[in-house]
């Protein structure tokens, strides 16, 4: 399943359609309107996808511009990963009816549509890794999950170029995809290389016009995940950030909370939150009654509310919260930080706060009070 073939670029219409006839509804990625970058929505054919673009990113901003070439994947990432397609934003979880005096729970699960993701990076099978062991590793295996990560077919794309708010290098999940996909590609200005991760990814491809790669093209995608990595910035390497235990009354955080709206943004775009609250909502004539769950995020003054009070009353304590469980409890947790390297954090923070830089001004700085 491993072996390295080639795919003209004229055939990618026909990958599209061969996962359509696998009975998958195909997401891609798509110029979201206002909002000026590129989010995965569903695609009908080849046709929905970029061409010709590529994206400019810095702390707070996102452009797309034309470049004038053929490829269809040449940015960097997506507005939205892919968290949505696992982890509902919002979902019902089940209803309550009250019938001839008892009352009947009701599962609220669907059947769902089989979806392909076409164009997943590096960093995003990485963030679903993370969110893999949370919701179906941990002790309670959440059903929702698990039944659309089921129904769930990847199609990754190696990165051929960084953004500038890019470290996923840094924290060891790319821009090399080397797991977690069904089918991987690498785009060159001619074609695809292609290769298989599963049974079911090399199924989909067995009909496709391909030929085997030449040196020459192994060679060029190579120098491509290369000159990505060159271009990335860094995150403090891991052998440090369990320094973020003496930093909690450092100054820096209230320097970052003058300038943080508590908008929840980054945790919003974030691969790997998975912040939720439920609640109940109960129909006027008192008979059923809904359990919903809604994403929510730790910048949420009541996200923290417990025993009668809130934990994090400021902006710098959930700064600092989100800061620190990301790159220091989650290694406790889960073996690793919480970050991938995306750098959604910063594109999407409407203050322009730099997640990587920050944390490399907090741990290079000595002596702060603990």
């Amino acid at each position: 399943m491993n072996e390295t073939r080639y795919l003209p670029r004229t055939a990618l219409g026909l990958l599209i359609e061969a996962i359509q006839d696998g009975g998958y509804r195909v997401i891609g990625p798509r110029p979201e309107i206002g909002q000026g970058g590129l989010a995965f929505r569903e695609i009908s054919g080849v046709e929905d996808l970029p061409q010709g673009v590529v994206d400019h990113q810095s702390p707070g901003r996102y452009r797309l511009e034309g470049s004038g070439s053929a490829r269809n994947f040449s940015w960097a990432n997506t507005a939205s990963a892919i968290k949505p397609y696992v982890f509902a934003p919002r979902e019902k979880l089940w209803r309550v009816v009250r019938k001839e005096g008892r009352l009947s729970f009701e599962s609220m699960q669907h059947e769902l549509q089989k979806t392909a993701i076409l164009g997943v990076r590096a960093c995003d099978l990485a963030a679903l890794a993370i969110q893999d062991a949370h919701f179906l590793e941990a002790t309670y295996r959440d059903p929702y999950y698990k039944a659309r990560r089921e129904k769930l077919l990847l199609v990754a794309v190696n990165c051929s170029h960084a953004a500038a708010t890019c470290f996923c290098a840094s924290t060891g999940d790319g821009p090399e995809v080397v797991s977690g996909f069904d089918i991987l590609l690498d785009e060159l200005d001619e074609g695809f290389l292609l290769r298989t991760g599963t049974t079911r990814g090399a199924v989909i491809v067995a009909d496709l016009p391909c030929e085997p790669a030449s040196s020459e093209q192994i060679r060029q995608a190579w120098d491509q995940l290369q000159h990505c990595r060159e271009q990335q910035r860094a995150l403090p390497p891991a052998s440090e950030l369990a320094g973020f235990a003496d930093k909690l009354d450092d100054p820096r955080w209230a320097e970052i909370a003058e300038r943080c709206l508590a908008c929840g943004n980054c945790t919003a775009v974030c691969p790997t939150c998975f912040c939720h609250r439920e609640f109940d909502s109960p129909a006027l004539d008192g008979v059923s009654t809904e359990r919903w769950r809604d994403a929510d995020s730790c910048f949420n003054a009541d996200h923290s509310y417990i025993a009668g009070q809130i934990v994090h009353p400021g902006t710098r304590e959930r700064y600092r919260q989100w800061m620190t469980h990301k790159l220091l409890s989650w290694t406790e947790q889960y073996g690793r930080t919480g970050c991938t390297g995306c750098g959604r954090c910063i594109t999407w923070c409407p203050a322009g706060i730099d997640f990587a830089e920050e944390a490399n001004i907090i741990l290079a700085k000595k002596g702060a009070a603990t």
